[in-house]
């Protein structure tokens, strides 16, 4: 959780984590315009752990100046120079994963050794890949005549205004600065502001290698400080990730002005589940897509499990002895397979769901519920992972987003009606097939209604493949080079007449 600072100094930091040196706006360390800062929370113990500054409008036009500043020399930079940079960023990035992966564990609450010291990785690994890319910055021909000369060319759009969110706050920031200075644009990030550490990490690493201005970071509240973002006559592009609800303000203001926008949002994605699936495979798929090891703080979750009545009682069995053996417990601890809710807010919304659920006479209770009132776990915000049975794909529970470890089992016996209620969401961001047959296996990934359908695995993202979503669940593509050249770079024609 952030919270406004009172204290002059944050409480006991974690060894081997990062400590913030302010905002970076011009390849400086600064504090905010007003010189109010944000408290962060560890969501194991809720102790305050550091502080940051809490930017607005006035720390948003510094750091737009600086990158307006730097992008006319920037854009020329030969793409192969750029990708360069980024290479070393990865190398450095790896150099100090650890560090990175403990401040992820305890700023976020996601555990160390199952969640964090991945994420840290996969970072490095996008600065990598993308860093490879940057000689695919390359137009096209046309023949349009013997005496004309048409080609296109990619061209950078200029200053991206970037809002990522707390749950996997690196990789998504990654996500968004390694493709967009690769095609030669500049960025300002707004972090979110309950977790902001580990993507000040991140761009102390870079401005090492970059030039003063090309990337700016600044960390403040969504009204505050990503507002004037979002709504700079300056900003060319818009790449957000986070709530459907806020995407659709960050996609008004992209009206307004008439700049690209790019939305990874919500999901409530569906895992459906043949009767003649490998049990013990889909298991442990089924754990692995309901994202349990991140509390389920995931856009794509599995939460809605879609199971063949055949095997419905048996399945949910073996589900709930391999899900109890995973140890909650304090991010922090090598033993922890999950961590914790990022805050007190979304830890409180979780656990109403829940008790609506305990509440319903014609829900029952798989397994899970709230968590402990008392002994260790009480003391953050631990949430258990639960499963509700016996209701439909119309309750509330299977259909909003809950953004924590509920899952939602509904039984089916017709494969058309199970693939409907799949259907029937106004998200479609993942999903999951769960099958012996490869034939069925593929032609259920092509009537479900998701930009990402996984066949007999539940895993996450890798740089390469081309990631978003259906419906409610965003616009454009992340993670590939058709993402990067439709996100962050526009087509310029030239069309020359040689026969003069």
């Amino acid at each position: 959780m952030s919270t406004t600072a009172t204290q002059t100094k944050p409480l006991a930091q974690p060894s081997g984590t990062y400590q913030p040196k302010g905002m970076l706006i011009g390849g400086k360390w600064v504090g905010s315009a007003s010189g109010q800062r944000i408290a962060i929370e560890n969501p194991g113990n809720r102790s305050l752990v550091a502080e940051v500054p809490r930017a607005a409008a006035a720390d948003v036009e510094a750091a737009v100046a600086a990158a307006d500043k730097a992008f006319p020399a920037w854009k020329n930079v030969v793409p192969r120079e750029r990708g360069k940079l980024l290479l070393k960023i990865a190398e450095a990035m790896e150099v100090r994963s650890e560090e990175m992966a403990r401040t992820i564990a305890l700023e976020t609450g996601n555990a160390l050794r199952t969640q964090a010291r991945g994420e840290a990785k996969l970072a490095a690994d996008i600065f990598r890949y993308f860093g490879g890319l940057a000689s695919e910055l390359k137009g096209e021909t046309v023949p349009l005549g013997e005496h004309v000369l048409s080609y296109t060319r990619r061209e950078p759009i200029g200053i991206v205004g970037a809002i990522i969110p707390w749950n996997a706050p690196v990789m998504l920031g990654a996500l968004k600065i390694a493709p967009a200075l690769c095609a030669g644009n500049v960025l300002v990030m707004k972090a979110a502001e309950d977790a902001p550490m580990g993507v000040l990490l991140m761009a102390d690493i870079c401005q090492e290698f970059l030039p003063p201005g090309v990337l700016n970071v600044v960390t403040g509240y969504g009204e505050e400080c990503g507002g004037p973002l979002a709504n700079h006559p300056k900003v060319r592009k818009l790449s957000f990730t986070g709530s459907t609800d806020v995407g659709k303000v960050i996609m008004r203001a992209a009206a307004e002005r008439i700049v690209p926008v790019s939305l990874e949002l919500g999901g409530k994605s569906p895992s459906l589940v043949y009767p003649d699936a490998d049990e013990d495979w889909a298991v442990d798929g089924i754990i692995n897509a309901m994202r349990f090891t991140r509390q389920s703080q995931s856009c794509t979750a599995g939460s809605r499990l879609f199971l063949h009545e055949d095997i419905f009682d048996s399945f949910l069995k073996k589900l709930e002895k391999k899900t109890s053996a995973l140890k909650i417990g304090d991010p922090l601890d090598e033993a922890s397979d999950i961590g914790t809710i990022i805050n007190n807010k979304q830890f409180t919304k979780v656990c109403k769901y829940v008790d609506e659920g305990l509440k319903r006479s014609d829900a029952k209770l798989v397994f899970g519920g709230l968590p402990p009132k008392t002994g260790p776990l009480s003391e953050g915000y631990f949430a258990v992972p639960t499963v509700f049975a016996d209701r439909s794909n119309d309750w509330r529970l299977a259909r909003e987003e809950i953004f924590g470890p509920v899952l939602v089992a509904i039984r089916w016996s017709d494969e058309a009606e199970a693939i409907r209620m799949a259907n029937d969401s106004h998200y479609g961001l993942a999903a999951y097939v769960w099958t012996h047959d490869i034939g069925r296996g593929l032609r259920a990934a092509h009537a479900i209604e998701s930009g990402w359908v996984q066949v007999n695995q539940g895993g996450g993202q890798s740089p390469g493949m081309s990631y978003g979503g259906f419906k409610q669940s965003g616009l454009g593509r992340e993670f590939s080079l058709e993402g990067m050249l439709d996100s962050f770079t526009q087509r310029k024609s030239v069309t020359v007449n040689l026969a003069v």
